[in-house]
């Protein structure tokens, strides 16, 4: 979105046409919506961004629920976006430590200071882009005082060698206020998230840890002055891991969505390695003081249990596994199994039926003679495709089950086996 697009929504009749066009479901629908509003006589700008918006809207339900029908969204803002359950699950945390206020250096289009600010917390938010600080305080608008939108970079808001939180430069006549908002005290957290790709409002590429803005170095130095959370990929180089903070690999709905590194009061006693879980309502943690132990390698059992790739992220398989008094199927694959008939909600777990060769024609006879026709295919350890390796098997019965493709200690094996 641009400037020019931007400022064509941001008016009465602009938002009125944006209530009006609704929901945009598909890119047919988009090319029909465009073609109505310009034959309309609306200009260009606004039915760019209007039908822009309600196809975003659409999308954005799956990380904001109901409020996505009144948020404003980039397309690049969204995909980087915090889901809102992760987010107030952040929310929480920090005020449970004590925290009243929050400056969110690096806000997007204010995600996480939407759960920040619904938590009671004072946001002070600042992002470098000009159009996502304005979509950011578009959203944000209902909070009121209680959550200041600023345009310009973490640097100039913060000094690190210093310890203070500097306000931006701005035109505001009641700037003392704000640089009071903005000043650290003993119940002020900072929440940093690093951009991790090029600007833009649409298409970006990743960088690499030397090019965020700001650097990972930076946000680290103000985490040792501040209770501070930096929102990261996660599959962070864990090399790059301070180790006097706690490390949380978050999950949500089966994905591993991010890593944040918590300091000072935001960091939990005796704990440096988490994995949080959230799907359907319900939140799990698992949490260490470092990594697990290693668990010993043993032969095929009756149950394979997947791992979250948060607990594998967060190197505390081996905790999990011992709840499952289970084993590694082999030393360098994150697939246990064991004998007892438990699991718990750090693991998939499959019941095996049978056990055969990684060849098509034995596991088509195998597939047949247990009549299945619907086939979940996972692997890890071996290189293979799943879907050119579901071509080659024929699917023709009334049955379910899922297929695991991998290495165990005799070697490379197709596992038939149910969900449990």
């Amino acid at each position: 979105m641009e400037m020019s697009e931007l400022t064509a929504l941001l008016t009465r009749d602009g938002l009125a046409l944006l209530d009006a066009v609704g929901t945009i479901e598909s890119t047919a629908e988009v090319a029909r919506t465009v073609s109505r509003l310009r034959a309309a006589g609306h200009s260009p700008d606004l039915v760019s961004a209007v039908v822009g918006q309600a196809h975003l809207r659409v999308k954005a339900r799956a990380k904001f629920g109901e409020f996505a029908e009144r948020m404003l969204f980039t397309r690049a803002g969204l995909e980087q976006a915090t889901r809102l359950n992760v987010a107030t699950l952040h929310a929480v945390r920090m005020r449970q430590a004590g925290m009243t206020t929050v400056s969110d250096l690096g806000c997007g289009i204010g995600g996480d200071s939407l759960a920040f600010a619904g938590a009671g917390l004072r946001v002070s938010a600042v992002d470098a882009d000009e159009v996502t600080a304005a979509i950011a305080a578009y959203n944000l608008a209902p909070f009121g005082d209680d959550a200041a939108v600023r345009t310009g970079r973490a640097e100039e808001f913060m000094s690190a060698s210093r310890g203070e939180i500097r306000p931006a430069r701005t035109d505001s006549a009641d700037s003392s206020a704000d640089a009071a908002h903005l000043r650290g005290t003993d119940t002020g957290a900072v929440w940093l998230d690093p951009a991790r790709r090029t600007t833009g409002h649409s298409e970006t590429r990743r960088l690499s840890a030397s090019d965020w803005s700001p650097s990972l170095d930076w946000c680290v130095e103000v985490a040792h002055r501040h209770p501070t959370g930096i929102k990261l990929g996660p599959g962070l180089d864990r090399e790059l891991i301070p180790d006097d903070v706690e490390a949380q690999w978050v999950s949500a709905d089966g994905s591993v969505v991010e890593l944040v590194l918590w300091s000072g009061a935001l960091a939990r006693d005796g704990i440096r390695r988490s994995a949080l879980l959230v799907a359907d309502g319900q939140t799990h943690e698992l949490t260490a003081a470092t990594d697990a132990e290693d668990l010993p390698v043993r032969e095929l059992g009756a149950f394979v249990h997947e791992p979250d790739g948060a607990v594998i992220r967060a190197r505390l398989i081996g905790d999990a596994g011992r709840m499952l008094e289970a084993g590694m199927l082999d030393a360098q694959i994150a697939y246990l199994t064991g004998d007892a008939a438990v699991t718990s909600p750090f693991v998939q777990s499959f019941r095996v039926r049978e056990t055969m060769p990684v060849h098509a024609k034995t596991i088509n006879a195998v597939l047949r003679a247990n009549d299945i026709g619907r086939l979940e295919i996972k692997k890890r350890g071996m290189d293979i495709d799943p879907a050119t390796f579901r071509r080659k098997l024929t699917l023709k019965g009334s049955q379910q089950a899922t297929l695991i493709l991998t290495r165990t200690t005799a070697g490379r094996v197709a596992i038939l086996a149910d969900r449990v």
